[in-house]
């Protein structure tokens, strides 16, 4: 048994695998308490955008701390999130004109659904079914389980799930499968369409185009489907764009924020909704209110970590900064691709991913030896299954990326003589 109470997620500590220490981190580094350097070629789970530690956000962080750190938001509010919703409507699409705060990603879907659901309640129609994409993830609650894709990661929760309609991935070439899948649900009246847009994240960084995913959005339109996006992981510039909507010239009716919204220094999440949705919901019948809240709802600390990070985006060439990033990951990409156990490779903005060798799910004995590997190279790559991917922070330099693609060869090659 471990000494440690800590129970750790996605983490079978029966295997016994070591948990490094992380003492502190700046940039794109980590450093452990028993003073190793590991570059933290994942964002941190996605999240770390401008790097860890940045000294404008963490400074924004202290400041509000010792103002005010919590009020309830039922009812009340204050500067942080009036000037953070105001922020978002300026660069965010201009159809989604009401945000509404929570306090992850996996939050954020659950308050899109059920705005979606009650937006149909309140209209006096009877739609009720939530159309989702093939290895779509959508975080780790009850309903975004229920309309991410089934298998081990909640195979024990069935019986808490409720039934979805499921279109198969746009895979290339067959694309007109998935959006004669998407019209049929469309045509029977579906509620909602919820969807990662142009990439699935955790079902293996599944790339897919701009041109498929401003079909499906006409679609949705023609009937009347609620279209959701689900931008939690594609946001925040990781696809080239600040939103991976833009570059299918969409805007969404529901829109998830999380991960890159404080920059990843402190959890914070909103669903942006367009003005019908919300006037679905007002009334002057409180029974008609929109019933979801948490004890942290727009936390005043973690708002002006993410006015913070918005400063960041105005102020400091941030696109640049992807653009030039995306470059760099596409060279080190092609260098690697002739290796023979990389397969598909793929890039899409800052993030590059090819698969090792044949799919074989998520649970693939390749991942921990992988895992393992990587750290003892003092990198911070997690697989998915058998697919590597790199999505550093935007401040990773050169050397960085070289240690990162040095790595990743290396455990290639251990891997292939084994």
């Amino acid at each position: 048994m471990s000494q440690s109470p800590v129970w750790h997620p996605f983490t079978q500590h029966g295997l016994r695998e070591p948990i490094p220490h992380i003492a502190r981190a700046q940039g794109a580094v980590l450093h452990t308490e028993d003073g190793r350097e590991i570059i933290d070629a994942i964002s941190s789970w996605w999240v770390t955008t401008h790097g860890h530690a940045h000294p404008r956000i963490a400074a924004a962080i202290a400041e509000q701390a010792a103002v005010l750190d919590q009020i309830i938001f039922a009812g009340w509010t204050h500067a942080p999130a009036e000037k953070l919703a105001k922020s978002l409507r300026e660069i965010m699409p201009q159809s989604l004109t009401r945000v509404f705060f929570s306090d992850s990603g996996s939050t954020s879907v659950e308050v899109a659904l059920k705005m979606a659901l009650g937006y149909w309640l309140h209209r006096g129609e009877a739609r009720h079914r939530i159309v989702v994409m093939e290895n779509g993830y959508h975080g780790d609650t009850i309903g975004t389980m229920s309309v991410g894709a089934r298998g081990a990661f909640n195979q024990a929760y069935e019986p808490l799930l409720f039934d979805v309609t499921s279109i198969p991935f746009p895979t290339q070439g067959s694309e007109q499968i998935s959006l004669d899948r998407l019209e049929e649900a469309c045509r029977a009246d579906a509620a909602a369409f919820i969807v990662e847009p142009l990439m699935l994240g955790a079902g293996g960084m599944l790339m897919y185009s701009a041109q498929t995913l401003a079909e499906m959005r006409r679609i949705c339109a023609q009937f009347g489907t609620l279209f959701i996006a689900d931008e939690v992981m594609t946001g925040w510039g990781r696809t080239g764009t600040l939103l991976a909507c833009e570059q299918a010239g969409i805007e969404p009716d529901i829109l998830c924020l999380s991960k890159g919204l404080t920059g990843g220094a402190i959890p914070l999440a909103v669903t942006m909704a367009s003005e019908p949705v919300f006037d679905a919901h007002w009334s002057d019948d409180r029974a008609r209110m929109f019933f979801h809240s948490s004890s942290y709802t727009a936390n005043p600390i973690a708002c002006a970590a993410a006015n913070a990070n918005i400063a960041i985006w105005r102020d400091e060439p941030v696109m640049d900064r992807i653009d030039e990033l995306g470059k760099r990951q596409a060279e080190r990409l092609d260098r690697l691709a002739s290796h023979a156990l990389v397969h598909n490779p793929r890039r899409m903005g800052t993030i590059t991913a090819f698969d090792v060798g044949e799919a074989t799910g998520y649970l693939s004995d390749l991942a921990p030896r992988m895992l393992a590997l990587f750290r003892e190279r003092n990198v911070l790559l997690r697989p998915l299954g058998n697919t590597v991917y790199v999505m550093p922070p935007y401040c990773v330099d050169s050397g960085q990326l070289d240690q990162i693609y040095e790595a990743i060869e290396h455990v290639l090659n251990e891997i292939a003589v084994r």
